[in-house]
């Protein structure tokens, strides 16, 4: 098997060739399947798991053996029982993956996708804003690296945030990192005010504006709206609905998980949806007779699509881009993260 793996057979070769120039990864019908029976033989051979998250382009999603939100994720490959983990995601979400399996082999399509959110804090700056704060609680959003959640008190996803803040007990500082949107929308919820957060911001969320918002809201006056609590318009679109520019009940502050599940039961026919562009595909999926629009079609991650279908191929044709974590770094993280399932189950993730 070694042999078969550390060679890139004809019909790879042919597949590497047809699809690495195309912008959409591959074309063609014949090269669909062509491209579609060539991983799922790679995967096979390489005793492989392959998960996708929900900003994934359609064709990685259409080929995963899972796809879902970062946490959900790695507690799949935690559980799965292949031995090789393909993360078709961002480097974060790999590195959980490996946090939570740590005796699996967890591969990464493309070492080059990273994460704004991810980047907008390093265990530097956390380490100083913990000096600055003593005895305070660090709660650490799961997108975050390795090194961040071992620095970490509890770790959250945006569907649990607000919990595992409650969990806290009220005397105590808490610092939450790294969104800067999210720890408001757990502010407002809780009222707390002995809450610090971190001014850090996902650029694609950031960017869909509580304006285009407002003015997409009022053009579809019947449309329900799912708003990731990461987005800047989330403090908007409460606001405007508090002040009667549309009906508050419209307004829904979803997890990308919950933004499935709110999906297969809302009786909306029109739905607009504020968050990376990637999840309309899993939206559609789940409730075809729902029209599903973005408030801005042009917030699509460019690390997320990374994960072309020509790097899938090469990530299990030569068995690259392995993530590895530091043992101790690991073993700090993980406590992190299994503080947070501690406090409840996280329901949808990131």
């Amino acid at each position: 098997m070694t042999e078969i793996l550390n060679r890139a057979d004809a019909l790879s070769d042919e597949l590497l060739a047809r699809i690495t120039d195309s912008p959409t990864g591959y074309s063609g019908v014949d090269a669909d399947e062509l491209w579609a029976a060539e991983i799922r033989r790679l995967a096979d051979l390489r005793g492989a798991t392959i998960l996708a998250h929900n900003y994934q382009l359609p064709a990685i999603q259409d080929i995963a053996d899972h796809v879902g939100d970062s946490l959900a994720l790695s507690r799949v490959a935690a559980e799965a029982p292949e031995d090789t983990i393909v993360f078709c995601g961002v480097h974060f979400m790999a590195e959980t993956a490996k946090i939570l399996s740590p005796d699996k082999t967890v591969l990464i399509p493309d070492q080059r996708a990273g994460c704004s959110l991810a980047d907008s804090l390093t265990p530097e700056d956390l380490q100083s804003w913990k000096d600055d704060h003593p005895g305070a609680v660090v709660v650490s959003y799961v997108n975050t690296s390795a090194a961040v959640k071992a620095l970490t008190d509890i770790c959250c996803t945006s569907s649990n945030a607000v919990d595992v803040v409650a969990s806290i007990a009220p005397d105590r500082e808490v610092l939450f990192c790294p969104d800067q949107f999210l720890g408001a929308h757990v502010r407002r919820v809780t009222g707390r005010q002995n809450i610090h957060v971190w001014a850090g911001e996902c650029h694609v969320h950031a960017g869909i504006n509580g304006d285009e918002l407002a003015d997409q809201a009022r053009a579809h006056p019947d449309a329900e709206l799912f708003v990731h609590p990461e987005c800047g318009c989330a403090t908007s679109a409460l606001y405007l609905a508090g002040e009667g520019a549309f009906p508050e009940e419209r307004v829904k502050i979803l997890s990308t998980g919950g933004m499935l599940d709110a999906a297969r039961t809302t009786g909306a026919r029109q739905v607009l949806v504020a968050t990376e562009v990637g999840m309309l595909y899993q939206l559609r999926n789940a409730a075809p007779q729902v029209d599903f629009q973005a408030v801005n079609d042009r917030a699509s991650c460019k690390f997320m699509k990374m994960i072309t279908p020509a790097a899938l191929l090469r990530c299990l044709v030569e068995g690259a881009d392995e993530v590895d974590v530091e043992a101790e770094t690991a073993s700090l993280a993980r406590q992190s993260v299994q503080r947070m399932i501690a406090i409840g189950q996280p329901g949808g993730g990131e």
